[in-house]
């Protein structure tokens, strides 16, 4: 039984795919900050592991329990709605934390054993922010175009060893937690400054009035993640969702 290990599965995304992989015969390691909050269903195959991607003692904890990983995704990230003026340079270094150097190190934690079988796929989630820029996501947006930059440099490096390294990129997904994610951090944090005030609002409202039928669901995103770890023929780089593949065409 292949063995996959997914950051960040508490809810949307994350979630989803550790329920598709499962669905696949998978032995699944579904990993989340607060395991106690996790509604996945009971299964044998299916192990729920505390995991902050933040913190090199959990890393390094999760990877030992799980023990042979066959593919990694790097799912977990921190979502952030503010103009560049009202983002602390604390915040943003927060945000690349958990979006690049926890797929990093979460990386390394992974690559000498699938180096040393010859063998092994490494999946990292990024954004179609990364195709079209989007106000108030400049942060968000260069943390992604970090990680899907550094994954694409890793393919030659790592194909040497037999590991295969992809990038799914999600479009608009409005039915996950990372609106509320951002909107909980802003609140702690401070909104936008009150220059920016009006822009935010139409911003946000124009966000919010996307068309239903060109989103990217927590479906599409399991299913492209499963293609990148299972299918040799898949691209490196892998919309998931309408608006993420017209955005990739220029569209």
């Amino acid at each position: 039984m292949n063995t996959v290990l997914i950051t960040g599965c508490s809810t949307g995304f994350g979630r989803e795919t550790a329920l598709h992989f499962l669905d696949k015969g998978w032995q699944v390691f579904a990993t989340m900050r607060n395991p106690e909050a996790s509604t996945l269903p009971a299964s044998d195959a299916l192990h729920v592991l505390p995991l902050d991607v933040t913190k090199p003692n959990s890393i390094t904890d999760a990877v030992a329990k799980a023990g042979q990983i066959d593919v990694l995704v790097n799912n977990a990230g921190i979502g952030w709605l503010n103009a560049i003026e009202g983002t602390p340079l604390d915040t943003a270094r927060e945000i690349f934390e958990a979006n690049l150097f926890g797929a990093m190190a979460m990386m390394q934690a992974v690559l000498p054993g699938m180096r040393e079988r010859r063998s092994g796929v490494i999946v990292n989630v990024s954004s179609s922010t990364i195709y079209k820029p989007v106000p108030l996501l400049s942060v968000y947006r260069a943390s992604k175009a970090a990680l899907t930059a550094m994954t694409e440099a890793a393919v030659p490096e790592l194909s040497q060893f037999g590991i295969q390294a992809r990038v799914v990129v999600p479009g608009l997904a409005p039915s996950t937690s990372f609106a509320a994610n951002a909107q909980e951090m802003i609140a702690k944090r401070g909104w936008f400054p009150p220059a920016y005030q009006d822009f935010a609002q139409q911003t946000l409202s124009q966000m919010q009035a996307h068309d239903p039928n060109a989103v990217t669901t927590a479906q599409d995103v399991a299913e492209a993640v499963f293609r990148a770890a299972t299918d040799p023929a898949c691209p490196t780089v892998l919309p998931a969702g309408v608006d993420a593949l017209a955005w990739s065409k220029g569209e």
